[in-house]
């Protein structure tokens, strides 16, 4: 699993960053991505549950899923001309059996460092 560095904050707060304020506001800001399960891995996450104790494929599956989505979210929003985003969250639903959307969603602004 990759760990994604961001070229832009991306924060759960609705604060800019520390020493900087919200010049202008974007916009709304998404990354969506839609997985599915593997038989494999179904299968797989079927015996960790006989056995108990944390489904290892899933984890990894829904974290490289939301990774993916943030990467998504970080490209709209520089995109629209953003250069951060505040009020970052996270949602998910079912499509269909076994198919999975992950949305990461937020406000894109434009951030300038404080002066003086």
């Amino acid at each position: 699993m990759q760990l994604h560095i961001h070229a832009i904050p991306v924060l759960t707060t609705f604060d800019a960053p520390p020493g900087y304020s919200i010049v202008r506001v974007v916009g709304a800001c998404w990354g969506i991505t839609v997985r599915s399960r593997s038989v494999i891995g179904t299968a797989c996450a079927g015996c960790q549950q006989i056995f108990g104790g944390e489904i290892s494929a899933l984890t990894e599956l829904a974290t490289e899923s939301r990774n993916v989505a943030m990467q998504r979210l970080e490209q709209h929003a520089r995109a629209q001309g953003a250069n951060a985003v505040l009020g970052m969250r996270f949602d998910s639903g079912e499509l269909m059996q076994n198919t999975n959307e992950i949305v990461a969603y937020g406000t894109a602004v434009v951030i300038a460092p404080n002066i003086g």
